[in-house]
């Protein structure tokens, strides 16, 4: 039987999910609130794990202001495993801050990084992948974890398979030949097709040394600023010195820094796993139960007529919602807003987003 014991889940949770604003917002991101049912997306992440991980092995990477409503939500987490980033630089400094701060705990750690903003339904088939990734990553493979496509997605990005490479626990991985960007219709339609190409999970597993010696050959700014950080760990002035060195950090993601151009990558495909990257309210139609219509009703109170292919969100009760005639649209009501847009333009809500932080309309954010 595997053991696990050197086995570590981090979680990246300090993003604002701009997307779904006007629910997502600075005070509450879109993983701390309930978007299915009664647990966050945060708790659904973290509760996944169970089984697979202990409390004490699950690190969560995030930002000052949302921690302790993060800790509150997970409090079976140890509190020191909330590691806090003075502010966002990135996902390649989150991960060599959380493989710096790990090696130090466990030499021989090997990570899986995840989000804190994904869906997943079938929980045994996810577990799964994760021990096959954890048995390639012994072998000192960088691995992400794609995502067999079951349309031609333009949201994602693309991970295009090569030769397969070697089978773990019965899951067969595939050298990695690129990566690529969120494609037009054409495009995805033509990966779809050929059936050469996974959607681009964001997940990665490997072990802190092989990680580490990337960040020390590719992105050797970097690794000098996760050395001094690591001093500090050993010499105790950890808290008062982070600050000081992550403002020297370059922002760069752990894509672009390092995985596309290392050469040890591979990835594990997943399939039937009920994967959804919830980025956007368009994305909600892909996870939620639909009406014969084709709506998605997550309003506490709401009555349509002659509507179809419309999303209606409310958590109040104070107001009945009433949609007569209409089709294709989005409607959000939160608080102190109210979103109506076309479904095909609600991946550009992250631009009235910038708007108001521009113009000086940050209450709304």
């Amino acid at each position: 039987m595997e053991n696990y014991q050197h086995y570590y889940a981090v979680i990246m949770a300090g993003g604002g999910g701009t997307r779904l604003w006007p629910l997502s917002t600075k005070k509450t991101p879109k993983q701390m609130v309930k978007i299915f049912g009664e647990e966050t997306l945060f708790q659904i992440s973290v509760n996944r794990l169970e089984g697979l991980f202990t409390p004490e092995r699950i690190f969560v990477v995030t930002v000052a202001e949302q921690a302790e409503l993060l800790f509150s939500q997970t409090p079976q987490i140890p509190k020191e495993n909330f590691l806090i980033e003075p502010f966002p630089k990135g996902t390649a400094s989150v991960v060599g801050f959380a493989a710096t701060y790990i090696k130090q705990i466990d030499p021989e750690a090997i990570l899986v990084i995840l989000t804190a903003d994904h869906f997943i339904q079938n929980i045994s088939e996810f577990q799964n992948l994760l021990k096959s990734g954890y048995q390639a990553a012994q072998d000192k493979y960088l691995v992400t974890l794609g995502i067999q496509p079951t349309f031609a997605a333009t949201g994602y990005g693309y991970i295009h398979k090569g030769e397969p490479v070697k089978c773990f626990k019965d899951r067969w991985a595939f050298k990695v030949n690129n990566f690529l960007e969120k494609p037009d219709i054409q495009k995805a339609k033509l990966m779809f097709s050929s059936g050469g190409y996974d959607w681009n999970s964001g997940m990665f597993i490997w072990h802190v040394d092989a990680i580490l010696e990337e960040f020390s050959r590719q992105m050797p700014a970097l690794n000098l600023i996760l050395i001094d950080i690591t001093k500090t760990l050993v010499e105790g002035n950890f808290k008062e010195m982070l600050p000081i060195y992550w403002e020297k950090i370059i922002p760069q993601t752990i894509d672009y820094g390092i995985m596309e151009h290392a050469s040890n990558v591979i990835v594990i495909p997943g399939s039937n796993l009920g994967w959804y990257d919830v980025g956007s309210w368009e994305s909600l139609f892909d996870v939620m139960e639909l009406d014969r219509d084709g709506n998605v009703n997550m309003a506490a109170s709401y009555i349509g007529f002659d509507t179809s292919n419309t999303l209606v969100y409310s958590r109040s009760d104070q107001h009945l919602i009433v949609t007569l005639g209409i089709k294709n649209l989005v409607i959000v009501v939160s608080d102190d807003t109210i979103l109506i847009c076309e479904r095909e333009k609600s991946q550009e809500i992250k631009n009235v987003v910038k708007f108001l932080t521009d113009n000086g309309l940050e209450d709304y954010l």
